[in-house]
Order: structure tokens, then C-alpha cells, then sequence
């Protein structure tokens, strides 16, 4: 077959794109924003893309158009599939009719952390010789590719809580069936389509709904709105995870900083680990990952010593250059709670040392306005803050600048930001980027300054 992927450089999106090429398919696909390392990938794929959303970038040939779910009524693109009656699905749809059929589907769902704990549990599996499917929201160190179908009978799959297409208002989670899911965390967020966090606590509920009783739940035991969640109706065995909870799976910190931890389950010592990542966050993402490889029949025991091997995701405290004694790093943070736990994490390895913020506004929900009050205190491990003020955002800024516990600078556009950052960085500093979008190419362009000295 051969199908037009409408918005193909999302993740999502572009995951699909790599699973129906590697079953033989023939795809192209169009978007609005063009860039690595989704754009990059299909391309090595033999994808072609297409920049804008017009009617002339759909093949005639084509048999089903995959809409993704930041294209609306009025868009030139869907406006020609609807009038030509077109074949179309939503990218989950397509997902849960043509790959998840006969898998064991291992579902991560949660306001942080998905990414990285859908990599984490894909690794693990990977490592114990199960060769999992998996369609992941960013690109993992140990595969290099978002998506492949797998040779197993496990695939694990990034569920995200978004709505799943202008045609289908549910999250997308709810297509996925799972027989295994991990419920990492719950907080507000997506304020452009949920209007408070019980609507997210609805959704949520609907995926727990079809998790069969013979499955898994893997819950965050530290989580109050998810233990809401769970008393709304639970038909399924639940394994919870904590550090500071009374937890079936627990881990005990060896390091502040989270790059070692003892980890428990059932108050046993099964192992500890040694790995590179930072933060209380990513031991709670590993605790989550190995409960469900557990439950998918891994031993964890002896899992245990490959996270040590873990590659983490692009984009994901991804260092990019150490140079000059500068340490540059991209980050997808978009949330206040994923800020400051990640920056709480570079602090705790950082010690005394200056930790510099590059942030952009740039999701629904921050460029809303939604999270302006926690934004300013999830910034204090930052010493510097140079906040991208584009002339479009819809808040005043001034309020969270003036409110950070360090020194904030604010930036018209990227051009600027790079030459303040230029200004204020010295040798022995840790400069973090923080943004779920292109960001203008803005940390490997402050990369290559200071190569060039």
C-alpha cells in the first residue's frame, strides 16, 4: 500500500512512517516544520517529504491518508482529503489496526518521563534476547531508530494522552489495548485541550479501563492523582514503585545525583546499579521499566546490570559539546516539574559550579500561559536563565523573569539568546537547552561558537 502521512516529522508520525516502510509500504508524508532528528531519519528511510500542507503534495496513487492530530478542519491539506474522499485514519488508529494485532502491547503513559521509560523497558527486553517492536517519542542511544516492528512478541509503545485526531477527540492511549501498562505520573498539562486535571484523570481511567485482568499495572506509588485514578475502578493487579513510598518496587539512592541506586522489590535487594544518567526522575523511569519488563516475563535480577549499557534518548539531557570547559546540553523539558527535576539532577552532579538555562516557551500549554506561576521556582537550580520572549508570546514574561531566583535575561529571538548566552558563559559552567521544538537549531549552533573559541 502506499500512504501520505499528514504532519510526518513528529515523532509519533514519523515512527509510523518507519514501521510501514520496514513492512514493504510505500510512504510519503508532508509537515509544516521540517527538522532533525525525525527529519533525518526519514530521510535515510527514502521518504519523501514535503514542507507545508497543500493538496498538491498528496500523490494521486495514494490508498489511506494517516492525519496526525495538530491538523484541524481548514487546513488546505485535510480540506482536499475530505473533498476528494480520500481514504484517512489517525496515526493511532492506523498503529493499533496494522502493528498491534497478536503483540503483547506494553503501554507507557504519563505526564513526564514516557520517552525515556519506553526506551529503558525496550532495552531491557532487547537485552534479554526478546527483540522488541517499539514506536518511541524520540530516538534511543541503543537503537537509533524511533520505531521498528521487532521480531518478538512484545512491543512497547509511547502512550501519550493527547487527543488523537480532529476527527477522534480520545486520547491516543485508549487504541493501544495493552496488556501491560505503566501509569509513570499525572499532572496538569496539554491546557489546550483538557481544561483542568480531572479531564486528564477521565482519560487516564479509560485506559485503565482496558488493561484485561490478567495484564499489569505498573503505577507511580508516590503519585496522588494516580491513586484518584485507581480508585475510580481497578479490574487488574497493580505493582506500585516509589522511592519514598511504600512501594513494591523501590529504590534506595547511593548518589544525589541518581547516577547509582540500590533497587528493592517486595523489600529484597535484587541489585544496584551504576548508570549515566541524572536525576531522582530517571531512577524512578528505571524502577517503572523494570516492573514491566518483570511482568513480561524478564527477570529483573538479571536485567539489572544492563542499564548500565543504557544509551539515553536524543534530546533528553543530550550532552552536545564540552568544549572550553563549557558542557552543552539539549533538553525536551517543557513542563515545570520536568525543568526542575532535571536541573535538580545537573545541580546534584554540577556541586558548586555555575548551571546556565537556555529555555523556549514553545508547548500549548506554556505558551498559554498554563504553567507561568510554577515555571520561575522550577528554574531555581539555574544561576543564569535566558528566557526566549518572542513578540508573539500571549503572557507577560516579566512576571516569571523577574521572580527566578538567579539572574534572568530575556531574548527577542534566537539571534539574541545565542549572543547573551555568549556574554555570560565561562569556563566550568553547565549550559542546558530547554525545548520540545527545533529551538532554531540553537544548541548545536552555541555549540560551534565556542569550537570556534
Amino acid at each position: 500500500m502506499k500512504f501520505h502521512i499528514l504532519g510526518i516529522c513528529g515523532t509519533f508520525m514519523g515512527g509510523l512512517a518507519a514501521l510501514a516502510r520496514e513492512h514493504g509500504d510505500a510512504v510519503e508524508g508532508s509537515d509544516q516544520n521540517v527538522y532533525p532528528p525525525m527529519s533525518t531519519q526519514l530521510e535515510a528511510l527514502g521518504i519523501a517529504l514535503a514542507s507545508g500542507y497543500r493538496a498538491e503534495h498528496i500523490s494521486g496513487d495514494v490508498d489511506e491518508v494517516i492525519v496526525g492530530n495538530a491538523l484541524s478542519r481548514g487546513n488546505a491539506a485535510v480540506e482536499h482529503v475530505l473533498d476528494a474522499g480520500m481514504r484517512y485514519t489517525s496515526g493511532a488508529q492506523w498503529l493499533a489496526e496494522r502493528v498491534l494485532p497478536g503483540r503483547t502491547v506494553l503501554a507507557v503513559a504519563g505526564t513526564h518521563g514516557k520517552t525515556t521509560t519506553s526506551s529503558l523497558l525496550a532495552w531491557i527486553l532487547e537485552s534479554q534476547g526478546a527483540q522488541p517492536g517499539f514506536l518511541i517519542g524520540g530516538v534511543p542511544g541503543n537503537f537509533e531508530v524511533s520505531a521498528r516492528r521487532g521480531a518478538g512478541a512484545c512491543f512497547v509503545v509511547e502512550a501519550d494522552e493527547y487527543d488523537t485526531a480532529f476527527f477522534d477527540k480520545r486520547s491516543k492511549f485508549v487504541h493501544y489495548r495493552p496488556r501491560i501498562a505503566v501509569l509513570n505520573n499525572l499532572e496538569y498539562d496539554h491546557a489546550d485541550i483538557f481544561p483542568d486535571l480531572d479531564a486528564i484523570k477521565r482519560q487516564f481511567h479509560h485506559l485503565v479501563r482496558t488493561v484485561p485482568g490478567n495484564g499489569r499495572l505498573i503505577v507511580n506509588g508516590e503519585d496522588a492523582a494516580l491513586a484518584q485514578v485507581l480508585a475510580m475502578g481497578c479490574w487488574t493487579p497493580v505493582d506500585t514503585f516509589g522511592i519514598d513510598a511504600d512501594a513494591h518496587w523501590r529504590a534506595r539512592l547511593l548518589a544525589a545525583d541518581g547516577s547509582a541506586f540500590e533497587v528493592h522489590r517486595h523489600g529484597e535487594h535484587i541489585g544496584t546499579v551504576h548508570w549515566p544518567l541524572l536525576g531522582r526522575h530517571n531512577v524512578m523511569n528505571a524502577l517503572a521499566a523494570l516492573a514491566a519488563a518483570q511482568a513480561a516475563g524478564i527477570d529483573a535480577r538479571v536485567a539489572l546490570p544492563t542499564l548500565a549499557g543504557f544509551r539515553s534518548v536524543r534530546r533528553r539531557m543530550e550532552l552536545l559539546a564540552d568544549a572550553g570547559g563549557v558542557r552543552v546540553y539539549d533538553d525536551f523539558a517543557h513542563h515545570p516539574t520536568a525543568i526542575r527535576t532535571t536541573l535538580a539532577g545537573l545541580r546534584a552532579r554540577a556541586g558548586a559550579g555555575r548551571v546556565i538555562v537556555a529555555i523556549e516557551p514553545r508547548s500549548n500549554s506554556m505558551r498559554l500561559g498554563a504553567h507561568a506561576v510554577e515555571l520561575a521556582p522550577s528554574l531555581d537550580a539555574a544561576d543564569v536563565v535566558v528566557f526566549l520572549r518572542r513578540p508573539d508570546l500571549p503572557w507577560d514574561a516579566e512576571g516569571v523573569i523577574g521572580a527566578l531566583r538567579g539572574e534572568g535575561v530575556a531574548a527577542a529571538n534566537v539571534d539574541a539568546l545565542l549572543a547573551a548566552l555568549r556574554l555570560h558563559v565561562r569556563a566550568g559552567d553547565q549550559v542546558v537547552f530547554m525545548s520540545n521544538g527545533g529551538f532554531e537549531g540553537a544548541p548545536l549552533r552555541f555549540a560551534a561558537m565556542l569550537s570556534q573559541g
